[in-house]
Protein backbone atom coordinates (compact mmCIF):
# COMPACT_ATOMS: atom_id res chain seq x y z
CA UNK A 1 0.00 0.00 0.00
CA UNK A 2 1.60 3.28 -0.93
CA UNK A 3 2.30 6.14 1.77
CA UNK A 4 -0.92 8.03 2.33
CA UNK A 5 -2.02 11.24 4.19
CA UNK A 6 0.30 12.51 7.22
CA UNK A 7 0.28 15.79 5.29
CA UNK A 8 0.30 17.78 8.64
CA UNK A 9 3.03 16.01 9.56
CA UNK A 10 5.22 16.49 6.98
CA UNK A 11 4.09 20.66 6.89
CA UNK A 12 5.43 20.50 9.81
CA UNK A 13 9.04 19.15 9.54
CA UNK A 14 9.33 21.13 5.74
CA UNK A 15 8.94 24.34 7.98
CA UNK A 16 10.97 23.39 10.53
CA UNK A 17 13.73 22.08 7.73
CA UNK A 18 13.53 25.44 5.92
CA UNK A 19 14.29 27.20 9.50
CA UNK A 20 17.59 28.44 10.11
CA UNK A 21 19.82 26.93 12.93
CA UNK A 22 19.88 23.49 14.61
CA UNK A 23 16.52 21.44 15.23
CA UNK A 24 16.16 18.52 17.70
CA UNK A 25 12.60 17.09 16.90
CA UNK A 26 10.93 14.38 18.57
CA UNK A 27 8.79 11.83 16.62
CA UNK A 28 7.24 9.32 18.58
CA UNK A 29 4.31 6.84 18.93
CA UNK A 30 2.80 3.36 19.39
CA UNK A 31 4.79 0.52 17.42
CA UNK A 32 3.63 -0.09 13.40
CA UNK A 33 2.02 3.77 13.22
CA UNK A 34 4.01 4.56 10.15
CA UNK A 35 6.80 7.02 12.41
CA UNK A 36 9.44 5.48 9.98
CA UNK A 37 7.33 6.08 6.93
CA UNK A 38 6.83 9.30 7.49
CA UNK A 39 10.55 10.66 7.93
CA UNK A 40 11.27 8.51 4.95
CA UNK A 41 9.16 10.35 2.98
CA UNK A 42 9.97 13.77 4.27
CA UNK A 43 13.70 13.25 3.20
CA UNK A 44 13.58 11.19 0.45
CA UNK A 45 14.84 14.49 -1.73
CA UNK A 46 17.63 15.82 1.45
CA UNK A 47 21.08 15.06 2.68
CA UNK A 48 20.48 12.90 5.81
CA UNK A 49 21.89 9.85 7.57
CA UNK A 50 19.49 7.10 9.05
CA UNK A 51 20.60 4.80 11.45
CA UNK A 52 18.19 2.02 13.06
CA UNK A 53 19.28 1.35 16.57
CA UNK A 54 18.76 -2.07 18.05
CA UNK A 55 19.42 -4.15 21.14
CA UNK A 56 23.09 -4.88 20.34
CA UNK A 57 25.66 -3.72 22.94
CA UNK A 58 26.14 -0.02 23.19
CA UNK A 59 30.35 -0.72 21.59
CA UNK A 60 28.58 -1.85 18.71
CA UNK A 61 26.05 0.66 18.63
CA UNK A 62 28.77 3.24 18.19
CA UNK A 63 30.76 0.97 15.99
CA UNK A 64 27.35 0.56 13.23
CA UNK A 65 26.55 4.19 13.81
CA UNK A 66 30.28 5.41 12.41
CA UNK A 67 30.24 2.91 9.80
CA UNK A 68 26.70 5.03 9.01
CA UNK A 69 28.15 8.17 8.93
CA UNK A 70 31.24 7.03 7.24
CA UNK A 71 30.02 5.65 4.23
CA UNK A 72 27.91 8.69 3.94
CA UNK A 73 31.07 11.19 3.83
CA UNK A 74 33.34 8.44 1.84
CA UNK A 75 35.57 8.54 5.15
CA UNK A 76 36.85 4.92 5.45
CA UNK A 77 38.96 5.77 8.33
CA UNK A 78 35.70 6.46 10.36
CA UNK A 79 34.54 2.81 8.89
CA UNK A 80 37.51 1.40 10.09
CA UNK A 81 38.45 3.00 13.64
CA UNK A 82 34.78 3.71 14.47
CA UNK A 83 33.76 5.66 17.91
CA UNK A 84 34.40 4.53 21.23
CA UNK A 85 32.50 7.19 22.67
CA UNK A 86 29.11 9.51 22.34
CA UNK A 87 31.08 12.40 22.63
CA UNK A 88 33.23 11.41 19.36
CA UNK A 89 29.98 11.48 17.15
CA UNK A 90 28.96 15.05 18.77
CA UNK A 91 32.03 16.80 17.70
CA UNK A 92 32.19 14.54 14.05
CA UNK A 93 29.15 15.57 13.69
CA UNK A 94 29.64 19.48 14.42
CA UNK A 95 32.67 19.04 11.77
CA UNK A 96 29.80 18.33 8.90
CA UNK A 97 27.16 20.63 10.05
CA UNK A 98 28.58 23.75 10.64
CA UNK A 99 27.69 25.25 8.03
CA UNK A 100 25.50 22.51 5.50
CA UNK A 101 22.29 21.73 6.66
CA UNK A 102 22.05 17.17 7.43
CA UNK A 103 19.26 15.77 8.67
CA UNK A 104 20.40 12.77 10.97
CA UNK A 105 17.49 9.99 12.13
CA UNK A 106 17.96 7.77 14.44
CA UNK A 107 15.18 5.33 14.97
CA UNK A 108 14.08 3.99 17.84
CA UNK A 109 16.02 6.09 20.18
CA UNK A 110 14.87 3.65 23.52
CA UNK A 111 17.03 1.18 22.33
CA UNK A 112 20.06 3.05 22.71
CA UNK A 113 19.11 4.02 26.40
CA UNK A 114 18.40 0.12 27.18
CA UNK A 115 21.75 -0.43 26.13
CA UNK A 116 23.14 2.84 28.76
CA UNK A 117 20.91 4.67 30.77
CA UNK A 118 22.95 7.29 30.49
CA UNK A 119 22.51 7.89 26.69
CA UNK A 120 19.94 10.81 26.87
CA UNK A 121 22.25 12.86 29.74
CA UNK A 122 25.14 12.30 26.98
CA UNK A 123 22.74 13.70 23.88
CA UNK A 124 21.62 16.32 26.09
CA UNK A 125 25.48 17.07 26.28
CA UNK A 126 26.54 16.81 23.07
CA UNK A 127 23.71 19.12 22.15
CA UNK A 128 24.72 21.70 24.22
CA UNK A 129 28.11 21.87 23.83
CA UNK A 130 28.32 20.57 20.12
CA UNK A 131 25.26 20.67 18.27
CA UNK A 132 23.09 23.58 19.04
CA UNK A 133 24.84 25.92 16.94
CA UNK A 134 25.56 23.95 13.86
CA UNK A 135 22.66 23.25 10.89
CA UNK A 136 21.74 19.87 11.95
CA UNK A 137 18.26 18.61 11.96
CA UNK A 138 18.70 15.93 14.26
CA UNK A 139 15.14 13.17 14.45
CA UNK A 140 14.74 11.11 17.50
CA UNK A 141 12.19 8.36 16.79
CA UNK A 142 10.90 5.91 19.29
CA UNK A 143 7.97 3.66 19.52
CA UNK A 144 7.91 3.50 23.40
CA UNK A 145 5.60 5.86 24.08
CA UNK A 146 6.30 5.59 28.34
CA UNK A 147 9.90 6.13 27.32
CA UNK A 148 9.80 8.98 25.35
CA UNK A 149 7.96 10.69 27.05
CA UNK A 150 9.66 10.00 30.45
CA UNK A 151 13.53 10.19 29.39
CA UNK A 152 12.97 12.74 26.73
CA UNK A 153 9.79 14.65 26.55
CA UNK A 154 9.79 15.01 30.61
CA UNK A 155 10.35 18.08 32.30
CA UNK A 156 12.98 15.72 34.46
CA UNK A 157 14.44 14.65 31.28
CA UNK A 158 17.73 15.18 30.39
CA UNK A 159 16.92 16.34 26.91
CA UNK A 160 13.68 18.54 28.23
CA UNK A 161 14.02 22.57 26.87
CA UNK A 162 16.42 21.65 24.07
CA UNK A 163 14.28 19.92 21.52
CA UNK A 164 12.80 22.56 18.94
CA UNK A 165 9.42 20.15 18.21
CA UNK A 166 8.10 17.06 19.01
CA UNK A 167 5.20 14.89 16.71
CA UNK A 168 3.03 12.10 18.01
CA UNK A 169 2.19 10.23 15.06
CA UNK A 170 -1.03 8.85 16.16
CA UNK A 171 -3.06 5.75 13.97
CA UNK A 172 -5.66 6.98 11.20
CA UNK A 173 -9.03 8.20 11.86
CA UNK A 174 -12.09 6.44 10.60
CA UNK A 175 -12.53 8.77 8.02
CA UNK A 176 -8.93 8.37 6.87
CA UNK A 177 -9.89 4.51 6.82
CA UNK A 178 -12.66 5.09 4.18
CA UNK A 179 -10.44 7.22 2.14
CA UNK A 180 -7.87 4.44 1.97
CA UNK A 181 -10.48 1.81 0.99
CA UNK A 182 -12.31 3.96 -1.66
CA UNK A 183 -13.73 0.45 -3.39
CA UNK A 184 -14.88 -0.78 -0.33
CA UNK A 185 -18.43 -1.11 0.89
CA UNK A 186 -19.14 0.82 4.59
CA UNK A 187 -19.41 -2.30 6.18
CA UNK A 188 -16.42 -3.87 4.36
CA UNK A 189 -14.71 -0.67 5.78
CA UNK A 190 -16.04 -0.99 8.95
CA UNK A 191 -14.38 -4.64 9.36
CA UNK A 192 -11.29 -3.56 8.61
CA UNK A 193 -11.46 -0.65 10.90
CA UNK A 194 -12.75 -2.95 13.68
CA UNK A 195 -10.21 -5.34 13.56
CA UNK A 196 -7.33 -3.73 12.44
CA UNK A 197 -7.88 -0.01 13.49
CA UNK A 198 -5.84 2.73 12.06
CA UNK A 199 -2.79 1.21 11.75
CA UNK A 200 -1.37 1.65 8.20
CA UNK A 201 0.95 -1.69 8.16
CA UNK A 202 -1.24 -3.77 9.44
CA UNK A 203 -3.85 -2.56 6.41
CA UNK A 204 -0.82 -2.75 3.88
CA UNK A 205 -0.50 -6.95 5.38
CA UNK A 206 -3.96 -7.44 4.16
CA UNK A 207 -4.76 -8.61 0.09
CA UNK A 208 -7.54 -6.26 -0.85
CA UNK A 209 -7.93 -8.48 -3.37
CA UNK A 210 -9.58 -10.93 -1.18
CA UNK A 211 -12.28 -11.02 1.30
CA UNK A 212 -11.98 -9.85 4.65
CA UNK A 213 -12.08 -13.26 6.52
CA UNK A 214 -9.76 -14.70 4.02
CA UNK A 215 -7.50 -12.11 4.99
CA UNK A 216 -7.97 -13.07 8.78
CA UNK A 217 -7.48 -16.14 7.95
CA UNK A 218 -4.41 -15.78 6.15
CA UNK A 219 -2.99 -13.13 8.21
CA UNK A 220 -4.21 -13.38 11.94
CA UNK A 221 -5.20 -16.88 12.82
CA UNK A 222 -2.14 -18.44 10.87
CA UNK A 223 0.93 -19.50 13.06
CA UNK A 224 4.05 -17.74 11.57
CA UNK A 225 1.92 -14.80 10.33
CA UNK A 226 3.52 -11.60 11.93
CA UNK A 227 -0.18 -10.60 13.10
CA UNK A 228 -0.91 -13.75 14.73
CA UNK A 229 2.02 -13.02 18.00
CA UNK A 230 1.71 -9.30 17.46
CA UNK A 231 0.05 -8.36 20.59
CA UNK A 232 2.11 -10.27 22.47
CA UNK A 233 5.44 -8.86 20.83
CA UNK A 234 4.61 -5.33 21.55
CA UNK A 235 3.56 -6.37 24.97
CA UNK A 236 7.08 -8.00 25.90
CA UNK A 237 8.62 -4.94 23.66
CA UNK A 238 6.97 -2.43 25.84
CA UNK A 239 6.36 -3.61 29.12
CA UNK A 240 8.00 -5.40 32.47
CA UNK A 241 6.11 -7.29 33.53
CA UNK A 242 3.72 -8.58 30.10
CA UNK A 243 2.13 -11.69 32.05
CA UNK A 244 0.06 -9.35 34.54
CA UNK A 245 -0.66 -7.40 31.58
CA UNK A 246 -2.03 -10.24 29.67
CA UNK A 247 -4.08 -11.51 32.46
CA UNK A 248 -5.89 -7.73 32.67
CA UNK A 249 -6.57 -7.48 29.49
CA UNK A 250 -7.50 -10.71 29.29
CA UNK A 251 -10.13 -10.26 31.56
CA UNK A 252 -11.14 -6.99 30.26
CA UNK A 253 -11.85 -9.11 27.01
CA UNK A 254 -14.29 -11.51 29.00
CA UNK A 255 -16.37 -8.72 29.88
CA UNK A 256 -14.81 -7.56 33.41
CA UNK A 257 -15.41 -3.79 32.76
CA UNK A 258 -15.30 -2.46 36.28
CA UNK A 259 -12.63 -2.02 38.35
CA UNK A 260 -13.81 -4.72 40.93
CA UNK A 261 -14.90 -7.32 38.40
CA UNK A 262 -11.35 -7.15 36.67
CA UNK A 263 -9.86 -7.70 40.70
CA UNK A 264 -11.81 -10.77 41.07
CA UNK A 265 -10.71 -12.00 37.99
CA UNK A 266 -6.86 -11.58 38.01
CA UNK A 267 -6.10 -11.88 41.43
CA UNK A 268 -4.29 -8.61 41.71
CA UNK A 269 -4.61 -6.15 44.64
CA UNK A 270 -6.50 -2.91 43.61
CA UNK A 271 -3.80 -0.51 43.96
CA UNK A 272 -1.27 -2.59 41.72
CA UNK A 273 -4.08 -2.95 39.40
CA UNK A 274 -4.80 0.96 39.20
CA UNK A 275 -0.84 1.13 38.06
CA UNK A 276 -1.10 -1.31 35.68
CA UNK A 277 -4.37 0.18 34.22
CA UNK A 278 -2.44 3.97 34.14
CA UNK A 279 0.19 2.24 31.94
CA UNK A 280 -2.66 0.70 29.35
CA UNK A 281 -3.99 4.42 29.28
CA UNK A 282 -0.99 5.35 28.42
CA UNK A 283 -0.20 3.23 25.67
CA UNK A 284 -3.26 3.78 24.23
CA UNK A 285 -4.26 -0.06 24.48
CA UNK A 286 -7.27 0.28 27.28
CA UNK A 287 -9.28 3.42 28.93
CA UNK A 288 -11.53 4.03 30.80
CA UNK A 289 -14.86 4.95 29.89
CA UNK A 290 -17.11 7.56 31.46
CA UNK A 291 -20.77 8.29 31.03
CA UNK A 292 -20.48 11.36 28.69
CA UNK A 293 -22.49 13.60 31.57
CA UNK A 294 -20.26 13.16 34.23
CA UNK A 295 -19.55 16.80 35.41
CA UNK A 296 -16.24 15.34 37.00
CA UNK A 297 -15.03 12.58 34.81
CA UNK A 298 -12.36 11.68 37.30
CA UNK A 299 -14.31 10.86 40.84
CA UNK A 300 -16.91 9.27 39.12
CA UNK A 301 -17.62 5.72 40.12
CA UNK A 302 -19.68 4.69 37.11
CA UNK A 303 -16.63 4.12 35.21
CA UNK A 304 -15.89 0.94 32.80
CA UNK A 305 -12.72 -0.13 31.69
CA UNK A 306 -11.98 -1.56 27.91
CA UNK A 307 -9.95 -2.30 25.34
CA UNK A 308 -9.21 1.13 23.21
CA UNK A 309 -6.66 -0.41 19.98
CA UNK A 310 -8.91 -1.69 17.56
CA UNK A 311 -6.15 -4.65 16.85
CA UNK A 312 -5.38 -5.63 20.66
CA UNK A 313 -9.70 -5.83 20.98
CA UNK A 314 -9.79 -8.09 18.11
CA UNK A 315 -7.05 -10.22 18.90
CA UNK A 316 -7.90 -10.55 22.66
CA UNK A 317 -11.46 -11.90 21.65
CA UNK A 318 -10.87 -13.95 18.62
CA UNK A 319 -7.13 -15.43 18.84
CA UNK A 320 -6.24 -14.86 22.65
CA UNK A 321 -9.06 -16.77 24.15
CA UNK A 322 -8.80 -19.51 21.13
CA UNK A 323 -5.51 -19.77 21.29
CA UNK A 324 -5.40 -23.47 21.64
CA UNK A 325 -7.30 -24.32 18.60
CA UNK A 326 -5.08 -22.20 16.40
CA UNK A 327 -1.97 -24.10 18.20
CA UNK A 328 -3.50 -27.30 17.10
CA UNK A 329 -4.29 -25.98 13.65
CA UNK A 330 -8.16 -25.59 14.03
CA UNK A 331 -7.76 -22.10 12.07
CA UNK A 332 -10.91 -23.08 10.03
CA UNK A 333 -13.10 -23.59 13.35
CA UNK A 334 -11.49 -20.83 14.60
CA UNK A 335 -12.88 -18.52 11.77
CA UNK A 336 -16.22 -19.92 12.04
CA UNK A 337 -16.69 -18.59 15.43
CA UNK A 338 -15.57 -15.51 14.06
CA UNK A 339 -18.17 -15.24 11.33
CA UNK A 340 -20.76 -16.11 14.39
CA UNK A 341 -19.95 -13.45 16.45
CA UNK A 342 -18.31 -10.80 14.11
CA UNK A 343 -21.89 -9.01 13.88
CA UNK A 344 -22.03 -8.70 17.56
CA UNK A 345 -18.41 -7.31 17.38
CA UNK A 346 -18.56 -5.22 14.50
CA UNK A 347 -22.08 -3.40 16.15
CA UNK A 348 -19.76 -2.16 19.08
CA UNK A 349 -17.53 -0.47 16.39
CA UNK A 350 -20.16 0.87 14.86
CA UNK A 351 -21.33 2.78 18.25
CA UNK A 352 -17.66 3.61 18.91
CA UNK A 353 -17.52 6.02 15.30
CA UNK A 354 -21.14 7.46 15.39
CA UNK A 355 -19.39 10.40 17.03
CA UNK A 356 -16.70 11.09 14.03
CA UNK A 357 -20.03 10.08 11.60
CA UNK A 358 -22.19 12.79 13.19
CA UNK A 359 -19.77 15.67 13.31
CA UNK A 360 -18.64 14.97 9.71
CA UNK A 361 -21.97 15.06 8.41
CA UNK A 362 -23.20 18.08 9.82
CA UNK A 363 -20.68 19.64 8.78
CA UNK A 364 -20.52 18.43 5.22
CA UNK A 365 -24.32 19.57 4.72
CA UNK A 366 -23.74 22.78 6.44
CA UNK A 367 -25.90 21.94 9.66
CA UNK A 368 -25.32 24.65 12.23
CA UNK A 369 -24.39 22.28 15.01
CA UNK A 370 -21.49 21.36 16.73
CA UNK A 371 -20.97 19.05 19.62
CA UNK A 372 -17.57 19.59 21.11
CA UNK A 373 -18.58 16.31 24.03
CA UNK A 374 -20.03 12.97 22.62
CA UNK A 375 -19.85 9.75 24.01
CA UNK A 376 -21.90 6.87 25.49
CA UNK A 377 -24.38 7.30 28.35
CA UNK A 378 -25.60 4.42 30.90
CA UNK A 379 -27.37 4.58 34.35
CA UNK A 380 -28.47 1.04 35.73
CA UNK A 381 -29.70 -0.88 33.17
CA UNK A 382 -30.72 1.72 30.74
CA UNK A 383 -27.60 2.62 27.94
CA UNK A 384 -27.68 5.70 25.11
CA UNK A 385 -25.56 4.43 22.29
CA UNK A 386 -24.98 8.75 21.46
CA UNK A 387 -25.09 11.58 23.79
CA UNK A 388 -23.64 14.66 21.77
CA UNK A 389 -23.74 17.72 24.16
CA UNK A 390 -22.33 21.61 23.76
CA UNK A 391 -22.35 23.17 26.53
CA UNK A 392 -22.10 27.10 25.73
CA UNK A 393 -24.99 26.19 23.20
CA UNK A 394 -26.99 24.01 25.82
CA UNK A 395 -28.14 22.11 22.94
CA UNK A 396 -28.37 17.78 23.38
CA UNK A 397 -28.44 15.22 20.74
CA UNK A 398 -29.30 11.77 21.91
CA UNK A 399 -28.40 8.82 19.13
CA UNK A 400 -29.48 5.05 18.96
CA UNK A 401 -27.74 3.00 16.64
CA UNK A 402 -28.91 -0.64 15.10
CA UNK A 403 -26.50 -2.98 13.43
CA UNK A 404 -28.89 -5.19 12.24
CA UNK A 405 -30.33 -6.68 8.96
CA UNK A 406 -33.74 -5.06 10.01
CA UNK A 407 -34.62 -1.47 9.21
CA UNK A 408 -35.34 1.15 11.96
CA UNK A 409 -39.23 1.45 13.00
CA UNK A 410 -40.43 4.46 14.92
CA UNK A 411 -39.98 2.00 18.14
CA UNK A 412 -36.40 2.91 18.60
CA UNK A 413 -37.07 6.45 17.94
CA UNK A 414 -39.97 6.38 20.58
CA UNK A 415 -37.72 4.35 23.05
CA UNK A 416 -34.69 6.46 22.79
CA UNK A 417 -37.31 9.48 23.31
CA UNK A 418 -38.61 7.60 26.56
CA UNK A 419 -34.50 6.95 27.57
CA UNK A 420 -33.47 10.74 26.55
CA UNK A 421 -35.48 12.10 29.76
CA UNK A 422 -33.62 10.11 31.99
CA UNK A 423 -30.49 11.96 31.55
CA UNK A 424 -30.72 14.91 33.68
CA UNK A 425 -28.06 17.52 31.98
CA UNK A 426 -29.96 20.96 31.69
CA UNK A 427 -32.51 18.61 31.20
CA UNK A 428 -35.10 22.44 32.09
CA UNK A 429 -33.03 24.29 29.73
CA UNK A 430 -31.57 22.36 26.84
CA UNK A 431 -32.73 22.29 23.21
CA UNK A 432 -32.95 19.04 22.55
CA UNK A 433 -32.12 16.81 18.80
CA UNK A 434 -32.15 13.19 18.03
CA UNK A 435 -30.23 11.04 15.41
CA UNK A 436 -31.20 7.39 14.59
CA UNK A 437 -28.16 5.14 12.72
CA UNK A 438 -28.89 2.06 10.78
CA UNK A 439 -27.10 -0.41 8.92
CA UNK A 440 -30.18 -1.32 6.47
CA UNK A 441 -32.07 1.71 6.33
CA UNK A 442 -35.42 3.20 8.27
CA UNK A 443 -39.03 1.68 7.66
CA UNK A 444 -41.44 4.66 5.69
CA UNK A 445 -43.42 4.85 8.90
CA UNK A 446 -39.90 5.95 10.52
CA UNK A 447 -38.66 8.43 7.18
CA UNK A 448 -42.07 10.28 7.66
CA UNK A 449 -41.87 10.81 11.28
CA UNK A 450 -38.28 11.77 11.19
CA UNK A 451 -39.57 14.93 8.95
CA UNK A 452 -42.29 15.70 10.79
CA UNK A 453 -39.77 15.98 13.98
CA UNK A 454 -36.73 17.01 12.37
CA UNK A 455 -35.00 13.42 13.19
CA UNK A 456 -31.56 12.74 11.35
CA UNK A 457 -31.06 9.42 10.25
CA UNK A 458 -27.55 7.82 8.63
CA UNK A 459 -27.73 5.16 7.00
CA UNK A 460 -24.21 3.65 7.49
CA UNK A 461 -22.63 7.08 7.18
CA UNK A 462 -24.59 8.62 4.87
CA UNK A 463 -27.08 11.30 6.84
CA UNK A 464 -30.30 10.36 4.96
CA UNK A 465 -32.81 12.89 6.42
CA UNK A 466 -31.96 15.93 8.28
Amino acid sequence: MPFFNREQELQFLERKYRESGAQLIVIYGKRRVGKTELVKQFFQDKPHLYFLADKLPEATQLLDLAGKIGGHFDDTFLVERGFERWEQFFVYLKSKTAAERLIVVIDEFPYLTESNPAVPSLFQKGWDEYLKDTRIFLLLLGSSVSMMESQVLGQKAPLYGRRTGQIRVQPFSFKELLAMLPKKSFEERLSYWAALGGIPLYLARFDQQNSFFENVRRFILTKGEPLYEEVEFILREELKEPRNYFSILRAIALGKRKMGEIVNETGLAKNILSKYLAVLRDLRIAGKEIPVTELQPEKSKQGLYSITDNFFKFWFRFVFLNKSLLEEGQTALVLKKIRADFAHFLAAAYEEILPEILQRALQNKGVSLYFPHAGRWWQANQEIDLVALNPEEKTILFGEAKWTAKPIGTNIYEELAAKSELVEWQKKKRQAYFALFSKSGFTPAMMKLAKEKNIFLFHGENLVQQ
